[in-house]
């Protein structure tokens, strides 16, 4: 399974756990119209840590934290290996 179709899932599982109704997930949605509030973005990252094994915005201390879905994706598809 690709990186972004983990992310998607993860954030789809999470939604429903936290009863969050999600707009389509585009990657130009921005990251505070996903309805998430900070826990559930917490438990994003480390979920997809436990997963992918890598916390893009721990690695790097020029990390920024994304603005859209698809700035969240491509920090994880771009972490150097």
């Amino acid at each position: 399974m690709s990186v972004r179709l983990k992310i998607i899932e993860a954030i789809t599982e999470i939604a429903q756990e936290q009863h969050v109704k999600l707009p389509p997930l585009t990657d130009d949605l921005s990251l505070h119209e996903t309805g998430f509030d900070s826990l559930a973005f917490a438990i994003l990252v480390a979920r997809l840590e436990d997963e992918i094994g890598i916390d893009p915005f721990t690695i790097s201390e020029e990390a920024a934290f994304p603005a859209t879905i698809g700035d969240f994706v491509r920090a994880y598809e771009n972490v150097p290996a």
